[in-house]
């Protein structure tokens, strides 16, 4: 039965995500234009609201844990693992607080309604794959704007989405380059969960009935520490909470 409701509902969800990425995207232009990144950042974090609990429509159940653990008053370096497209508006929504911006592909700033615009206005960082020069700069800008507003960046190491949901070796530099640029920010672990049984096969047919979890693990203070070992622990502590093999 949930095979054949993966299959018949699919399209209403699909259908509800894209109407609502055309609809936020003049939203966020108007907001901007009116009253600037506060006005759109709302619109934003509306939308990501909105992006996540229509998942009710394919049965889903949402959890967000972890959120009270988050310390005032520092930037965040948010480091999780990725599973798919839909791993961003749980990040949106539950560090809304903070201020999340992304270090994102630079293909994923242009094209898509509402998400390309929220990328190019709101203060993320596009990088080049190829180009290891002008992904520093970027992410070293994004650093210098957390420190300097006590916003929150948010990374996935691994570099690419992961097919099996197994979470891949963590590259250490995107996050040393971020610390070196916000020297007060504290390392906030972050696990999705779920979203990778969700989408099996890509967009159709969803997963019917999937439960999602979104989990902050203990903030780690990365002040006089390795980055390639504070990297390693990050990797561990996910994996584990995942229940996934420990390797080493």
């Amino acid at each position: 039965m949930k095979n054949v409701l993966g299959y018949l509902l699919t399209p209403v969800y699909l259908l509800v995500f894209g109407l609502l990425l055309l609809v936020f995207h003049p939203v966020q232009m108007l907001c901007r234009r009116l009253g600037g990144y506060h006005p759109r950042k709302k619109a934003v974090d509306i939308l990501n609201f909105l992006l996540i609990y229509s998942l009710s429509i394919m049965g889903c159940r949402i959890r967000f844990r972890g959120f009270e653990l988050l310390p005032e008053g520092r930037p965040l370096i948010i480091v999780s693992n990725h599973q798919n497209t839909l791993d961003i508006p749980p990040i949106v929504w539950g560090f809304r607080k903070h201020h999340p911006k992304f270090v994102s592909k630079q293909e994923l700033g242009k094209g898509i309604p509402s998400i390309s615009y929220n990328l190019r206005h709101g203060g993320s960082a596009l990088i080049d794959r190829k180009n290891g020069r002008q992904s520093i700069v970027e992410i070293t800008r994004l650093g210098k704007h957390i420190e300097k507003e006590n916003y929150a960046a948010s990374i996935f190491p691994e570099g690419t989405r992961s097919k099996t949901g197994r979470v891949k070796t963590f590259q250490p530099a995107g996050i040393a380059s971020l610390l070196r640029a916000a020297p007060s920010a504290i390392i906030v672990p972050f696990v999705i969960d779920g979203n990778f049984e969700l989408m099996p096969k890509g967009y159709y047919p969803m997963t019917f009935g999937t439960p999602l979890t979104y989990t902050v693990l203990p903030p780690i203070d990365p002040a006089g520490r390795d980055v390639k070992e504070l990297t390693l622990e990050v990797e561990q502590q996910i994996k584990k909470h995942l229940g996934q093999e420990i390797e080493g």
